[in-house]
């Protein structure tokens, strides 16, 4: 059974409350591996029915991202230092699109994460490798997660 994972009120990619935002929910379907559904409106194309390459960079960033999360009680929060994107097809709009992020590596204070962004016939669009550095205890320490809105929120 998925867990879904914690949303925030702010953030671009999982804020509920952000007027601009995707609006994305998460959900771990097994250890170090998140899936996810995305249907892209007309206002963040690119090229005319294609999603902008901008947007699909930001999907795959948060995908790879959350793979190494964990449970929502304990989560990891990481940076990503390094991204590489490879845009195999045209990302269309108006349909719904299935993200996948799975870790790859997990050491002390890095990691290593692949995402895949997908249409409903399961044709590989867009993926990305990611290194990934946690973020630094300091900065946690100073950050109150409840003010922020990250918990788990009911569908």
């Amino acid at each position: 059974m998925p867990t879904k994972q914690p949303n925030s009120r702010m953030c671009f990619v999982c804020g509920l409350e952000n007027p601009a935002g995707l609006h994305l929910h998460f959900y771990e379907t097994a250890p170090g591996e998140v899936t996810a559904t995305y249907t892209a409106p007309e206002h963040f194309q690119g090229y005319p029915g294609v999603l902008h390459g901008g947007i699909v960079a930001t999907l795959l960033d948060e995908i790879t991202g959350r793979a190494l999360m964990g449970p929502p009680e304990n989560p990891r929060f990481m940076y990503t230092a390094k991204i590489e994107v490879k845009y195999r097809h045209n990302v269309p709009l108006g349909v719904p699109l299935r993200l996948v992020g799975k870790a790859l590596t997990v050491k002390a204070r890095t990691a290593t994460a692949w995402g895949g962004l997908y249409d409903p016939e399961g044709t590989l669009l867009a993926e990305a490798t990611a290194l990934l550095v946690d973020v630094p205890q300091e900065v946690l320490d100073g950050t109150n997660l409840d003010a922020l809105g990250w918990r788990v929120y009911p569908e």
